[in-house]
C-alpha cells in the first residue's frame, strides 16, 4: 500500500515505501538519496554493503540500530553513519512508523530497491533472487533480522 505522501514516483517493497530523491544518475554515481517510510517491526535481515557508505537520517518514528553488535535507538532529527564493510541493520520501534533517508556514497544502491519492488520478493521464500539482485548492488545478507 503506497504513502502518498511519497508520491506518485515512489515504489513499495515488504511494506517499506520508497522514493528516489537523488538518483545517481544526477551524481556521476557519487551518491544516491532514498526517502523510504518503514511500518512498525520492519527491519531488514543483517547485512553488509561493501561498497558503500550507508548514512540514515530519521525525520520520524524511531529505530533500533544494530551495527556489529552494538545497539542504539535513534529518533527525529537524529542520523547513524555505517562505514562500508560493516554489518548492520535496523528495526522500526514503537507504532509509528519511521520516515527516513537512506543516503548511499557511492551511489547505485537504489537499483535494488527497484528490482525488489518490481518481483515483490519475500523473505526467506524468495532469498535466490533477493541474493542475485543483492550481489549486483554489492549487498551481502549475513544474518536474520532484529527480534526474528
Amino acid at each position: 500500500m503506497k504513502d502518498l505522501s511519497l508520491g506518485p514516483d515512489s515504489i513499495e517493497w515488504a511494506g517499506t515505501v520508497y522514493r528516489t530523491i537523488l538518483a545517481t544518475s544526477e551524481t556521476s554515481g557519487s551518491m544516491s538519496i532514498v526517502d523510504s517510510v518503514s511500518p512498525p517491526n520492519y527491519g531488514p535481515p543483517r547485512h553488509i554493503h561493501h561498497d558503500a557508505d550507508e548514512t540514515f537520517v530519521i525525520l520520524s518514528g524511531e529505530v533500533e540500530l544494530w551495527l556489529e553488535g552494538e545497539t542504539t535507538i535513534k529518533g527525529p532529527g537524529e542520523t547513524a553513519f555505517i562505514p562500508r564493510g560493516r554489518e548492520h541493520t535496523f528495526r522500526v520501534i514503537g507504532t509509528q512508523p519511521s520516515r527516513h533517508l537512506v543516503i548511499l556514497t557511492p551511489g547505485g544502491f537504489e537499483g535494488f530497491f527497484s528490482d525488489m519492488a518490481a518481483g515483490q520478493f519475500r523473505i526467506p521464500e524468495d532469498m535466490e533472487q533477493i541474493n542475485e539482485s543483492a550481489a549486483r548492488h554489492h549487498l551481502e545478507f549475513t544474518g536474520p533480522p532484529l527480534g526474528a
